[in-house]
C-alpha cells in the first residue's frame, strides 16, 4: 500500500474501526510489547486519523443497506471534542491496564473503546444504534471481569437496563423511520449556526422512546442505580473504562438530537443535586465516585437542555475535563484497590506514606473535580454555571448547580484523598502503584492541568468555536468569577472541617447504602412475600372451594352413573321407545316452529 492510499484511508475511515480492529487482534497478543503496541497503538493510529480528516460536516464514509444509506463516518466540531476525548482515554485505559493478562477483558475494553468512539462519528440512526448496542455488550465483561458472585450478579443487572435502553432506542428508531423516512441527522432538521444538534423533535412519532432509551444510558433519576450497583464491582482496570465511555455517549447522543430540551434542564439538575446526599454516606469511595460521576453528568444533561451556543459548549467542555479527571480519579482508587485489596473508607487511611505519587495524581484529580481555578473543572464547568445563571428564569437552577459544586467537593473533592490517603492509619503499608499505572495517571493529571493553565487547547475544539473564545477573553478570568469560585470553595472546606471537628460528619463504617436500589433488594422481595401470603391464602379457599364443588358433582354422578344409578336402573324396552318418540317429536316440533 502506498502512503497515498495509506493516507486515504485514515482520512477517510471512522477512527472508532482502528480502535474495534486493535480489540480483534489483541487475543492473539503473547507478550507485554505486543499487547502495548495494540492497547497504546491502536488509539493513537485513531487519533492521526482523526486528525486527518478531510473536513468536518461532510461524509467521508457511507454504505447502502436495505435502502438505506448508512453514514459511517461524518465528524463535525461536536463529535470532534467527543471522538477526541474518548480516544485519549482509550490510550490511557490501554497503558493502565499494562500490568496484568486477561486477553477478555482487555479485548472486550477496547471493543468498548471502539464502540464509543465509534458511535460519535457515525451520521445516522442506524449505525449509531449499532454501535450502542456494541458498548452494551463488551462493557458487561468489565463487570464480569473479577469473576465472583456478587460481580456476576451486579452483570446482570446491568446488563438488564442496557438491553432496555437498547430496545427503547430502536423501537423509537423503528417508529421514526417509518414515519419520517430520515435516518441522517444532518437531514433531520435545519443546522444550528451550521451544526447539526437538537434535531429531533420530541412530539415526532418515536422521539420519546428514542430520548428514554439515551436516558438510561445517561442514568436519569429512577433509573440510575445500575452505574452505583456495577462500578464499584467491575476489576481496578475496568471501572476506568466503564466511568468513560457509557455515560459520556448517551451525553453526546442528547445534545445531538435534543439539545435545547427543557425537560433536560429540569432532569440535570435534580441529577446534580440528589447523589451529593448519597456520596456523603457512602463507605465505598469507589461507589462515591460513581454517585459522583451521576452527579457530575447532570450538569452536561442540564447544559445540553439549556441548548444555547454557549450551554452546548458547556456540555461538550465538561464532557472532555470529566472523562479526564473521573479517569483519573478512578485510576487512583483503582491502584489502591490493587495495592489493598480495598476501597472502603473504613479500613484505609495513611496511604500517602507508601503511595506518595498515587496521592499526588488523586489529589489533582480532586482539584479538577472541584473546579478549583487553574485545573480543568473550572475552565468547563463555568461555562455551564454562566449558561445557567444568563436566563433569569433558571435562578433555581442556577441555584442547584451551585449547591452541587459545592456538595461535589465535599465527597470528590475533599472525603476522597481524605479517607483514603490521609484520616486515620490504617496501618497500611502497601507498595506503590505499578509503573504503568502511574504512567496512565501522570498523564491523566498533566491534561487536567494542561487545560486547566491553557483552556484555549481544549475551546478551539469545541462546538461553537467563536461562542468559546470569546467567552475565554471577556467571563471566564474575570475577579468576580474567579472569586465566587475560590468563596464556594473556601465554605465547603471549612463546612468539611467544621463537621469533622463536631464529629457530625458520617461515620465511615461498614454498610450497604441504597436509593432506587431498595425497590429490587427490598422492596421487590417484601412485596413479592406479602403478595404470595395472600395469594397462597386465596389459594386455599379456592381449592377448598373447587373440592367442595368437585365432591358434589362427585357424588351427583355417583347417583346417575353408579352401579345402583338411575342410568343403570332396569327400564322396559317399551318405556324406552315411547321416551325415544317424546324426544324426537319435541326436536321436530322446535324444528319446525322455532
Amino acid at each position: 500500500m502506498t502512503i497515498e492510499r495509506l493516507a486515504d484511508l485514515l482520512a477517510n475511515t471512522n477512527p472508532g474501526f482502528f480502535i474495534l480492529a486493535a480489540a480483534l487482534l489483541l487475543p492473539f497478543a503473547r507478550d507485554v510489547a505486543s499487547r502495548a503496541i495494540l492497547m497504546v497503538g491502536g488509539p493513537l493510529v485513531a487519533l492521526v486519523a482523526l486528525i486527518s480528516a478531510e473536513g468536518l460536516s461532510i461524509n467521508l464514509q457511507t454504505v447502502q443497506f436495505l435502502g438505506l444509506e448508512l453514514v459511517l463516518y461524518r465528524p463535525d466540531s461536536l463529535s470532534f471534542v467527543f471522538g477526541l476525548a474518548f480516544i485519549i482515554a482509550s490510550a490511557l485505559v490501554g497503558a493502565y491496564s499494562l500490568h496484568r493478562r486477561d486477553a477478555l477483558q482487555d479485548s472486550t475494553a477496547m471493543l468498548y473503546a471502539g464502540a464509543g468512539v465509534t458511535a460519535v462519528f457515525v451520521g445516522d440512526l442506524i449505525s449509531l444504534f449499532i454501535a450502542w448496542e456494541l458498548t452494551a455488550i463488551a462493557s458487561v465483561f468489565q463487570i464480569l471481569a473479577p469473576r465472583g458472585p456478587e460481580s456476576a450478579r451486579a452483570a446482570l443487572r446491568y446488563l438488564v437496563f442496557q438491553i432496555a435502553s437498547g430496545m427503547l432506542v430502536l423501537a423509537g428508531i423503528c417508529m421514526y423511520v417509518a414515519a419520517t423516512g430520515d435516518t441522517q441527522f444532518a437531514l433531520i432538521a435545519p443546522s444550528q449556526a451550521g451544526l447539526p444538534v437538537g434535531v429531533m423533535d420530541i412530539n415526532a412519532p418515536g422521539a420519546v422512546l428514542i430520548l428514554a432509551g439515551f436516558g438510561i444510558k445517561a442514568a436519569f433519576p429512577m433509573v440510575h442505580n445500575w452505574l452505583q450497583d456495577s462500578y464499584p464491582r467491575a476489576s481496578e482496570t475496568g471501572a476506568v473504562v466503564l466511568s468513560v465511555f457509557t455515560t459520556k455517549l448517551a451525553v453526546y447522543a442528547l445534545a445531538r438530537y435534543f439539545a435545547g430540551l427543557e425537560w433536560l434542564i429540569w432532569i440535570g439538575a435534580v441529577m446534580t443535586v440528589f447523589p451529593v446526599f448519597f456520596a456523603v454516606i457512602e463507605n465505598d469511595l469507589r461507589k462515591v465516585l460513581a454517585y459522583s460521576l451521576n452527579n457530575q453528568v447532570g450538569f452536561m444533561v442540564c447544559a445540553v437542555g439549556i441548548g444555547t451556543q454557549l450551554a452546548v459548549n458547556g456540555a461538550a467542555a465538561h464532557a472532555f475535563a470529566h472523562i479526564m479527571y473521573k479517569a483519573l480519579l478512578f485510576m487512583s482508587m483503582g491502584a489502591v484497590l490493587y495495592r489493598t485489596g480495598t476501597t472502603k473508607a473504613s479500613e484505609l487511611g495513611g496511604l500517602h506514606r507508601t503511595m506518595p505519587w498515587t496521592t499526588l495524581f488523586c489529589l489533582v484529580g480532586a482539584a479538577s473535580i472541584s473546579a478549583l481555578p487553574l485545573f480543568s473543572g473550572f475552565v468547563a464547568k463555568s461555562m455551564v454555571m454562566s449558561a445557567s445563571h444568563a436566563d433569569p428564569a433558571l435562578f433555581v437552577v442556577w441555584i442547584a448547580l451551585l449547591f452541587a459544586s459545592a456538595g461535589v467537593l465535599e465527597h470528590s473533592g475533599i472525603k476522597i484523598p481524605y479517607f483514603c490517603f490521609f484520616s486515620h492509619d490504617s496501618g497500611k503499608r502497601p507498595q506503590e502503584a505499578p509503573f504503568n499505572m502511574l504512567l496512565a495517571m501522570g498523564a491523566a493529571a498533566a491534561l487536567c492541568i494542561l487545560v486547566g493553565l491553557s483552556p484555549g487547547w481544549l475551546y478551539q475544539f469545541l462546538p461553537y468555536q467563536e461562542a468559546a473564545m470569546e467567552y475565554l477573553a471577556t467571563d471566564l478570568w474575570t475577579a468576580g468569577h474567579v472569586l465566587q469560585q475560590f468563596q464556594l470553595l473556601v465554605f465547603a472546606t471549612l463546612a468539611f472541617m467544621l463537621l469533622q471537628w463536631r464529629r457530625w460528619y458520617p461515620a465511615e463504617k461498614p454498610g450497604l447504602i441504597m436509593d432506587v436500589e431498595w425497590f429490587w433488594r427490598r422492596g421487590w422481595p417484601v412485596m413479592a412475600r406479602a403478595v404470595g401470603k395472600r395469594a397462597r391464602k386465596a389459594g386455599r379457599v379456592v381449592s377448598g372451594a373447587i373440592g367442595a364443588v368437585g365432591g358434589s358433582a362427585q357424588l351427583a354422578a355417583r347417583q346417575v352413573f353408579g352401579p345402583e344409578g338411575w342410568v343403570a336402573a332396569n327400564v322396559p324396552l317399551s318405556a324406552t321407545a315411547v321416551l325415544s318418540l317424546a324426544i324426537l317429536g319435541v326436536v321436530l316440533a322446535i324444528s319446525l316452529f322455532a
